[in-house]
């Protein structure tokens, strides 16, 4: 390069060479701040990066929104229903079988007696809950009307002299050879809700739900048909629970308060009559509170029912071990059962029978809550409040807060007739829960094979589904 040339671009390379040495400087001031090589993620071609998670609350508050995002799930009502059921109803066999060996072995029976017809019960009922859990809802829908007439046959059966039979002075058994008896009143509970479930979901359909007529006409008349036939019986504690489980139905339609109040108080005019017309209901009501047996032994239930609270203490005398079922008790298997647990397993035995029907009616408003079918919300509605109601009634008389209505506790206390229709029942529960949107798409994914052809997450399913009112108050 000539001289002149290599003078004219001495400038220029004396600026670069300063600009260069500036950068250089500047990076190695950098580097420090930089990540080390070793400690970069390295994305994989094909694979996602998952983006950082945020830290995780502590204490009291991180645990109730971990509670809520786990009860958040599409399937948790689900589990909790089947969960619950199957451990209220396990728990109850064992209870059955230890509270009633005495009385078993004073009728002059084997000790296993009622165990294993109980047994036989769950086994039978077992199978009703698959078969309720497994059909959609248009074959419960058109089981209603069947199962309401043959309910109401059965029932018409039971007040003609010869067929019908008087147990403890109510007369509402069927007697079908050997040892087994049938109580229809049971299965009119689960007609009422199946059939008012089905009367009010085609009205909604045909937006007649607003007009009062079509609201109490023919629901009203029906129920109280059938509550005349319970009482023909003499069973109050029965007529008791179908009553809660007609107001739940007209709850969940919707009916104005002035109605609802007012069936209410007709209803509450009906009950207080036939108490006071009755010495044995009038009794029943004086011994609510009672802490001694009283003139002729009038409170002797109810007292040692509290007698057998009191002596379990925190954990109770031991699985077996119960002092009131010696003959002190009447009826420790069937509607004082929850005492003898108590006795037996204590406090902590009677508060976790106590969670797991809380539980079981969560689970259940949950699943009428959150459904877009009319039919599924007053169904589930309606077998929760038949559960909780007839839970609330049988624990109250044992705490001696509520009279004594003679209704078993539903899925624990002895009792085939009672045990049958509850299960169906619990199994409607769960098929509801199956069919929430989210729950299906769910179910869906873990199977092999559909969550491919379903291409939908249940997260993007919850996504599409639009809320609405659920009719929940």
């Amino acid at each position: 390069m000539p001289a002149d040339h290599a003078a004219a671009y001495a400038p220029h390379r004396a600026g670069l060479v300063a600009a260069l040495a500036a950068g250089l400087a500047l990076r190695g001031r950098t580097a420090g701040l930089r990540r080390p090589p070793a400690a970069r993620r390295t994305p994989v071609r094909g694979r996602r990066v998952p983006a950082p998670r945020p830290p995780r609350g502590s204490g009291v508050r991180g645990l109730y929104e971990r509670a809520r995002r786990a009860w958040d799930r599409p399937l948790t009502a689900y589990y909790v229903i089947l969960g619950a059921s199957l451990l209220i109803t396990v728990l109850g066999l064992v209870m059955v079988y230890s509270a009633s060996q005495i009385k078993a072995l004073e009728l002059s029976l084997s000790d296993t007696y009622f165990f294993r017809k109980q047994f036989l019960a769950a086994a039978i009922g077992t199978g009703l809950l698959l078969f309720a859990s497994r059909v959609p809802a248009k074959l419960h829908r058109a089981l209603a009307y069947p199962l309401l007439v043959g309910t109401v046959f059965l029932m018409v059966l039971v007040q003609i002299p010869g067929i019908g039979r008087s147990v403890n002075g109510n007369q509402n058994w069927i007697y079908l050879g050997g040892p087994f008896q049938l109580q229809p009143s049971e299965f009119g509970k689960l007609a009422l809700i199946l059939w008012g479930a089905d009367l009010l979901a085609r009205k909604q359909d045909k937006r007649l739900l607003t007009q009062w007529k079509h609201l109490l006409v023919p629901l009203v008349p029906v129920a109280f048909m059938l509550l005349g036939l319970i009482m023909l019986g003499g069973d109050m504690g029965t007529a008791i629970i179908l009553t809660a489980i007609l107001f739940g139905l007209l709850w969940l339609a919707g009916a104005p308060t002035r109605m609802f109040v007012g069936v209410l108080a007709v209803a509450a005019a009906i009950g207080v009559t036939l108490i006071r017309t009755s010495e044995n209901r009038m009794a029943r009501l004086a011994c609510i509170g009672a802490t001694e047996p009283g003139p002729g032994d009038s409170c002797w239930q109810a007292v040692h029912g509290i007698y057998a609270l009191a002596s379990g203490g925190w954990f109770g005398s031991g699985l077996g071990a119960s002092v009131e079922k010696w003959g002190q008790l009447p009826e420790p298997h069937t509607d004082f059962i929850f005492a003898i647990t108590g006795e037996e397993l204590g406090l902590a035995g009677t508060l976790s029978v106590l969670a797991l029907f809380a539980a079981l009616g969560y689970a259940g408003i949950r699943v009428a809550g959150r459904t877009e079918d009319p039919f599924v919300r007053y169904a589930a509605g309606g077998v929760t409040t038949w559960i909780t109601a007839q839970a609330v009634v049988n624990i109250g008389a044992v705490l001696g807060l509520l009279p004594i209505a003679g209704v078993p506790l539903p899925l624990f206390s002895y009792g085939g007739s009672a045990l049958l229709p509850t299960m169906f029942a619990v199994g409607l529960l769960i098929a509801f829960a199956r069919e929430e949107p989210a729950a299906k798409a769910a179910l869906a994914m873990r199977q092999p094979g559909r969550g491919a052809k379903a291409g939908v997450s249940w997260k993007s399913m919850r996504r599409r589904v639009k809320k609405r009112p659920s009719g929940e108050r």
